[in-house]
């Protein structure tokens, strides 16, 4: 083994990118460390591919010049083994004994180009050249969008959507004022992080936020759970117990998904709300108490309403004020931003070093349709946290849900998204008789590009088209 590593300075202002060469002959790996040295590389080389995949775990090195017949190891299966710890990585595959059928089964595992040695100077560093371009935009982008997401964030929600802007600014000014106020919005869209902002914003922050979950308290234990009780007043009620209620005096009283409430218990909790006391169960007596109140809900109440499932006058004193949540359909230019601020969460939760999603896995996320809203995505980004193997998630790690989408001719059928995606490809190249330069223009893709995600979308046995 012989390995030997320039570093150069990198000039003010500019980026150091990091380039791996893997190759058996330790003297082409000196002529590509001349030839494609600069200020701005830092240069990394070995014979040991053992090593080098060492040197992708620890360093993550954006670009990788890969020799193709090495006899330590087969470079396809070095290519396999270095997209497995990395998918982003930009891997131009060496080799002297070129054929067409190596070119494109190289392509296929994920390679992002095919040189021949031996290879012309100028020929090298242009090809290096743009492809440590493209890693800096990338790192560019990260920065930028790192920036962005701190900038975004809000009392622990995120979003850059114009609704959810108008949502933040909403509770900025509703917060220092409020008395009652009613969360609107469908299941996992977030209702109880508006309520804690609200309480975190309000005069009373040091005072306590007291949470009641309405749909998970059986009726019969919902009266005692708000409202306490005194000794004596039920079987097992063996000393007095202040409620929910009392124990929010000062400050603010949470009731999540309130259209649960029976009307006999909303017609109790109507007199809190107009008189300010509360009995507890098995009292002759009424005590005063000062509490905010925040209800939240995924039903329509003015429907309820109308149905005699909910009562007026309930809802009026409720809806004085009300925040609706989008669903996360109607805000999908936040999802990225959502993904980053998940992917942090469980990193911490789970520790794990979790870092990014791969620009395919975030096509896939993009297109499904989220019916559970936020917390779907938490639930799926919290599994594929669980079972990336490498601190990047990619396709397989995300379950099966989000890749499937509606399609079909008349009668919808659920379909894989990759057949949806590789059956398109094929029926573009029929249509042009297996030209792959056109079906590539038409598709608006490169022919390498076709290649890979006819690849990555099967895993049948290679589609006759592709060697035509």
């Amino acid at each position: 083994m012989k390995e030997l590593e320039q570093v150069k300075q990198a000039e003010p202002g500019e980026s150091k990118v990091t380039v791996l060469a893997i190759d058996d002959e330790a003297d082409f790996l000196e002529f590509v460390g001349e030839a494609i040295s600069s200020k701005s590389v830092d240069f990394i080389s070995t014979t040991n591919p053992e090593e080098a995949l060492a040197i992708v775990h620890k360093r993550h090195p954006p670009v990788i010049l890969l020799d193709l017949n090495m006899p330590t190891a087969p470079g396809m299966d070095v290519l396999e083994r270095i997209l497995g710890i990395d998918p982003n990585i930009d891997v131009v595959m060496l080799t002297a004994d070129y054929s067409t059928e190596s070119a494109v089964r190289a392509i296929q595992q994920g390679a992002c180009d095919y040189l021949v040695k031996p290879i012309a100077v100028e020929r090298l560093r242009e090809r290096v050249g743009l492809l440590l371009d493209e890693a800096r935009r990338r790192e560019h982008r990260h920065r930028l969008e790192e920036d962005v997401y701190q900038s975004l964030q809000f009392e622990g929600m995120v979003g850059q959507s114009a609704i959810m802007q108008e949502v933040f600014v909403a509770i900025r000014r509703i917060a220092p004022h409020f008395r009652t106020v009613l969360i609107g919005g469908a299941t996992g869209t977030g209702k109880e992080l508006v309520a804690r902002a609200l309480h975190r914003l309000s005069p009373v922050a040091s005072k306590p936020l007291v949470v009641c979950n309405c749909a998970a308290i059986t009726e019969t234990l919902l009266e005692s759970e708000l409202f306490g009780s005194v000794r004596g007043a039920f079987t097992g009620a063996s000393q007095d117990r202040i409620g929910l209620i009392e124990a929010a005096h000062g400050g603010v009283l949470f009731l999540d998904e309130i259209g649960e409430m029976s009307q006999a218990m909303q017609a109790k909790l109507l007199r809190v709300f107009q008189n300010q006391e509360v009995r507890q169960v098995g009292a002759t007596a009424s005590r005063k108490v000062d509490v905010r109140m925040i209800a939240s809900t995924h039903r329509d109440l003015r429907k309820m309403v109308s149905q005699g499932q909910f009562r007026e006058d309930l809802y009026y004193r409720l809806s004085m004020i009300e925040i609706k949540l989008p669903s996360l359909a109607e805000r999908k230019e936040d999802l990225h931003l959502l993904e980053q601020d998940i992917l942090r969460r469980c990193a911490t939760e789970l520790k794990m070093p979790v870092a990014a999603l791969t620009r395919r896995a975030q096509t896939v996320l993009s297109r499904h349709s989220w019916p559970g809203n936020i917390r779907e995505l938490e639930n799926v980004l919290g599994r594929a946290c669980m079972m990336a193997t490498t601190n990047t998630i990619d396709v397989r790690d995300l379950p099966d849900s989000v890749k499937i989408i509606v399609a079909g001719n008349g009668d919808e059928v659920l379909v894989p998204l990759a057949d949806v995606q590789r059956r398109h490809i094929e029926r573009v190249l029929q249509s042009v008789d297996g030209n792959k330069a056109r079906a590539g223009e038409i598709l608006q893709i490169s022919r390498s590009s076709l290649y890979r995600i006819l690849q990555e979308s099967s895993d049948s046995p290679r589609n006759t088209l592709l060697d035509s």
